[in-house]
């Protein structure tokens, strides 16, 4: 079935499909998920207000130095939930904090880069990120997008082709070759931004989906948290791409 075909790699078929063999108490409620999420999203905010507070406090390098933990911390737990999901209870809430201490570092130092171009960038790109997620909420509920087989290959496919460029932009760099319109605030820039930023909105749309279908197919109570997840993924994926949009942005200033 390709059912569960998505463009967030913690969420898939199999994972939803194997989740339902385990034997537990309770079943997966898209509420509960909500709700989990609700909870994630505050640790991702306690963990961004802590490195964001040590950056205007002078205290740049435990700021940085949180943020490296975060983001490899981040991706260990990314990989170890997606292998293995009934983890998701106890590590979710930890992807949640480490992500919190890098988006808090990345953020904190965008904002005072363009404190003069551009104040309140980060503010803006928090209130577009939400607005971006509770719009494509509405259109999904509301049955303007539905995620149909042809809607998920192409989100897919275009999702695993932002994450290939990205892959190889990051190997041209070891070898100190760059590539401009990836960085700098072109007209080109901009237009990839908007449609990377596009493709992370509509990735929200499978996600919605994957959790009602879980929800739907009886998948256990602890597939609440790794649906959770898995939109906490695609949300922090987002933000960051708005708030790099807006930067470019502040940029042609």
């Amino acid at each position: 079935m390709a059912l569960f075909q998505s463009g967030n790699p913690t969420l898939s078929q199999k994972i939803f499909s194997r989740s339902i063999t385990q034997d537990e108490a309770g079943t997966m409620t898209v509420r509960g998920s909500m709700a989990k999420f609700g909870f994630l999203l505050f640790m991702v905010l306690a963990g961004a207000v802590y490195t964001w507070y040590l950056y205007y406090n002078n205290q740049p390098q435990t700021m940085m130095t949180l943020m490296w933990v975060g983001l490899i911390g981040g991706l260990i737990s990314v990989f170890a939930i997606s292998f293995k999901p009934t983890l998701a209870p106890y590590l979710s809430p930890a992807y949640g904090i480490l992500e919190g201490f890098v988006l808090g570092a990345i953020s904190a130092i965008l904002n005072d880069a363009f404190s003069e171009k551009y104040p309140g960038l980060v503010l803006q790109a928090v209130g577009l990120t939400f607005g971006v997620a509770f719009a494509m909420f509405l259109l999904y509920n509301f049955r303007v997008i539905k995620a149909t087989e042809k809607f998920k290959s192409i989100i897919f496919a275009a999702t695993a082709g932002i994450a290939v460029f990205y892959v190889i932009t990051l190997v041209l760099r070891m070898f100190h070759v760059n590539i401009p319109f990836m960085y700098d605030s072109s007209a080109l820039g901009i237009g990839l931004s908007i449609f990377i930023v596009a493709i992370a909105a509509l990735n929200l749309i499978i996600d919605f989906d994957m959790i009602e279908k879980g929800s739907e197919m009886g998948a256990p109570k602890f597939m609440e948290w790794y649906g959770a997840f898995g939109l906490l993924v695609t949300m922090v994926w987002l933000y960051i791409e708005i708030l790099k949009l807006l930067s470019r942005f502040a940029g042609r200033k």
